[in-house]
């Protein structure tokens, strides 16, 4: 049996590779790895009295790290 190198799928093709192989319980549990990597905190609620400051600290943390990454 061949083996296959999910970690070198990109998230699209281990979604893809997984919805066609259902059975392949290594393959599912590297999808719930790779959603777990990718999963995003809360950063506030609507209720919380100091929200559009962190929607906005938020914002620019974003834009920041993009900076950085684009200047490479």
């Amino acid at each position: 049996m061949n083996r296959v190198d999910y970690a070198a799928m990109s998230d699209q093709e281990l979604r893809r590779y997984f919805l066609e192989h259902r059975e392949d319980n290594a393959a599912f549990q590297a999808y719930l790895a790779r959603r777990r990597e990718h999963s995003r905190s809360v950063i506030t609620t609507i209720n919380d009295p100091d929200f559009d400051n962190k929607i906005q600290a938020a914002i620019n943390q974003q834009m920041a790290e993009y900076r950085g990454s684009s200047a490479d």
